[in-house]
């Protein structure tokens, strides 16, 4: 199946603007007492200006509860409804060639980031992720939605496309992360043939390239792709894939991919 990327610009977080550095290096004092520095051609980009332009990007605020939440005029809110906007577009033409192929219309979506904004816990960890820190953050169940994504969902469901979600989030997650998406207001199925999670314990026998009881090796690129052609093989075509990382895309089964933004971490 053919597959294409449709990127949206983080003009804000990736850019270094005219290729200009902040600084020049290493300072070390000679013996005249002179400063002298380390000259670095490829120094990288200063992250304290860096975290400013991804607040900037978010419109970052804290809400009355102290958590950190994307602002709906952001510059992050309209690139996503941009992403949205065109996939709706593609939605319904795709989801009448599959009926017309006998295969029943699906869409695979992400969770983390994809449909729960993560941005709270990036800020309060200074985007260092700690899979401690992560679980209990999770487990709180109080991501605020991706803008935009109740949305798509709805549009997706009157116009009878099956929606599955295809996340990194362990098994032992399940829980916490329906309870999230229930109170956010998805109208999703979310019973466990339609939210595929991580179960490195007992893998399912489609990933068995990757993975067993006692071995797990499954790189995200083989997961996910692994688990798009098992709902290709129950007789769906995936019209479209939406992640928030590149290797929640590759790796085909997928008609479309929709790349929703998400400056704050990466995910290979």
């Amino acid at each position: 199946m053919r597959r294409s990327v449709r990127v949206t610009a983080i003009a804000a977080a990736c850019a270094i603007a005219g290729g200009a550095l902040y600084g020049t290096g290493v300072a070390t004092a000679g013996d005249n007492g002179k400063v002298t520095e380390a000259k670095h051609s490829s120094e990288p980009y200063n992250i304290g200006k860096l975290v400013t332009e991804i607040d900037t990007y978010y419109g970052t605020t804290k809400d009355a509860n102290g958590v950190y939440q994307a602002s709906p005029d952001s510059a992050y809110a309209k690139d996503t409804a941009s992403v949205l906007d065109e996939a709706k577009k593609d939605i319904k033409p795709l989801a009448a060639k599959g009926l017309k192929k006998g295969e029943k219309p699906a869409i695979i979506l992400d969770v983390d980031d994809t449909l729960l904004l993560s941005l709270d816990y990036e800020k309060k960890t200074n985007y260092t992720y700690n899979s401690t820190t992560w679980a209990a953050y999770v487990d709180q169940a109080d991501r605020p939605a991706v803008p935009g994504m109740t949305g798509l969902v709805d549009y997706a469901n009157s116009k009878g496309v099956e929606v599955f979600l295809l996340s990194g989030l362990a098994e032992a997650q399940r829980g916490s992360a329906v309870k999230n998406l229930t109170a956010d207001g998805y109208d999703l199925n979310l019973a466990t043939d339609h939210v595929f999670l991580k179960n490195k314990a007992a893998p399912p026998a489609y990933l068995s390239n990757c993975a067993t009881a006692t071995s797990w090796t499954c790189t995200t690129v083989q997961y996910k792709a692994g688990t798009r052609a098992y709902v290709e093989s129950l007789g769906y075509d995936i019209i479209g894939n939406f992640g928030d990382q590149y290797s929640d895309l590759e790796g085909g089964y997928a008609d479309e991919t929709y790349k929703i933004p998400n400056p704050t971490y990466f995910v290979s």
